[in-house]
């Protein structure tokens, strides 16, 4: 059965929707994103989002680039949350396009709050977050019956660009078996620290996930105590902390199909878990 895309939602003049573009990969897209694109007269994205994504807009249509990168010069967010004011207001269909998800780690919310506060029409498009989509791409599941029950995600820095003190990293450290981090590398080795400090092995396996999803990926692992040097590394990047990390090596589907050879018991003696 073919899809019927004449059901999409119609994009109306004067309205925004926050899209998410996903992690990078363009097949990652919703049907949802996809409609929003090849509708909208105005396109303001962000700088991680493929350039074969902004392709699907209207040869027509207005791209209006707002990248936030850390230590570049980058727009002010309340410039950019007005500028959809300012598009919308001129009667443009604006998509708002974000790496990952709008609503998890992306200030999709401020923006809608700024659409609200001016009354401007708007729609959540959600994404797939490089927190769980670019870790699958990677082969590692952030949950597992076997390792797992819960898992915490975080933000490596604030709006300082420091590492949050909102964070109780003690708490965190004791009571997530899984912590996924988005924007962690550039202060990994103090959050490290405090996860150390707070209890952690120092055997503990992690991971970084650079460019999830795209040709580009790289994977690296190692063990909390031992991070050592990250030269060859750089954002954009995921950083995954826990038991999950092992599964990769059975799991690492990408792998496999250049060739690797993939484990048939990652979890060794740890395994645990019943048939259902």
């Amino acid at each position: 059965m073919q899809l019927n895309v004449s059901n999409m939602p119609e994009f109306h003049s004067g309205w925004v929707w926050l899209v998410g573009a996903g992690p990078g990969d363009p097949g990652l897209l919703t049907v949802h994103a996809v409609n929003a694109l090849q509708q909208a007269d105005v396109v303001v994205y962000d700088a991680l989002v493929n350039e074969e994504i902004l392709q699907l807009a209207p040869a027509g249509a207005l791209r209006e680039y707002a990248g936030k990168r850390g230590g570049k010069p980058s727009p002010q967010q309340r410039d950019i949350s007005l500028k959809l004011v300012e598009f919308a207001r001129a009667g443009k269909k604006v998509c708002r396009l974000k790496g990952g998800d709008p609503f998890v780690f992306g200030r999709g919310g401020e923006e809608a709050l700024t659409l609200v506060e001016n009354n401007i029409p708007f729609r959540i498009v959600p994404g797939i977050s490089a927190g769980i989509g670019g870790l699958a791409y990677a082969g590692i599941p952030v949950t597992h019956r076997d390792t797992n029950h819960n898992v915490t995600f975080l933000t490596g820095h604030d709006a300082g660009g420091v590492v949050p003190d909102a964070i109780d990293w003690e708490s965190v450290a004791k009571g997530s078996p899984v912590i996924v981090m988005y924007m962690a590398m550039k202060h990994v080795d103090s959050i490290a620290r405090k996860l150390l400090d707070a209890g952690r092995s120092p055997d503990e396996p992690i991971a970084f996930v650079c460019n999830a999803t795209t040709p580009e990926m790289r994977v690296h692992e190692t063990t909390l105590g031992n991070i050592g040097d990250l030269e060859g590394l750089s954002p954009p990047a995921i950083v995954v902390l826990g038991e999950v990390v092992r599964m990769r090596s059975a799991l690492d589907w990408l792998g496999a199909m250049e060739g690797r050879i993939l484990e048939k018991n990652p979890l060794g003696n740890r395994l645990t878990s019943q048939s259902a």
